[in-house]
């Protein structure tokens, strides 16, 4: 196993399992809710990050660099994004231990469905976007791709995380945390807007893309 596998594996199963404390812990092991999210979250944590790793090494190794934004604006919308998606995963546990909150079953099990689909649109993005690092940049061989899932929305990525972080309180079966997925996807819009303006100075074409491809996040939509 290379250098490369052995950091990226080590990363998406650190991330995942603090991401299944923070869900578990507040709730108790009997949080079959918090249970099944984690195993879905994490199976496509790792499926996504082992496809990379034998397919476009190079993508995983720039997604790792996840520090480093030129943008002072980033730095402040990643801080701001990190600290809302604590509340966002531990809240539903304290919900559940006290029952501020009823979603039922057949709803539970939907919005992991859900956020399924959201790891598979990112995953997408990915395979057209070899580009598509963690921190906002463009590299000396980066072009405009318009081709994929980004012939419909101009941040796939981001409407793939929106998706999962929507799904996240009703698979986590809290209504209340719902609060925490609007903030969070606040932030993200407020990150897309800003990648928009760096990107339409230093990106050559990304202005024409633009023109084409009206829709930033969502289909039809905006």
């Amino acid at each position: 196993m290379s250098d490369l596998a052995k950091k990226a594996l080590i990363q998406t199963l650190g991330f995942a399992a603090l991401t299944g404390l923070l869900v578990i812990v507040p709730a108790g092991p009997g949080y079959w809710q918090g249970w099944l999210y984690w195993i879905v979250f994490l199976l496509c944590c790792v499926a996504v990050t082992l496809y990379f790793l034998r397919h476009d090494p190079a993508l995983v190794e720039r997604r790792m660099r996840g520090g480093g934004e030129r943008e002072q604006s980033q730095k402040i919308i990643r801080a701001l994004l990190s600290v809302v998606l604590i509340p966002l995963f531990v809240v539903p546990g304290i919900d559940h231990r006290f029952g501020w909150s009823h979603v039922p079953a057949f709803a539970v099990v939907a919005a992991d469905a859900v956020v399924v689909l959201g790891f598979a649109i990112i995953f997408m993005t990915f395979r057209a976007n070899s580009h598509a690092s963690a921190i906002i940049d463009v590299a000396p061989d980066q072009r405009v791709v318009s081709t994929g899932p980004y012939a419909m929305v101009r941040h796939p990525m981001y409407l793939g995380a929106t998706l999962l972080l929507l799904a996240t309180p009703f698979a986590l079966a809290s209504v209340w945390a719902l609060i925490f997925a609007i903030l969070a996807i606040c932030c993200l819009v407020w990150r897309l807007l800003d990648e928009e303006r760096y990107l339409s100075q230093h990106l050559p074409g990304y202005d024409d893309y633009r023109r084409v491809t009206r829709y930033r996040l969502v289909p039809l939509i905006w």
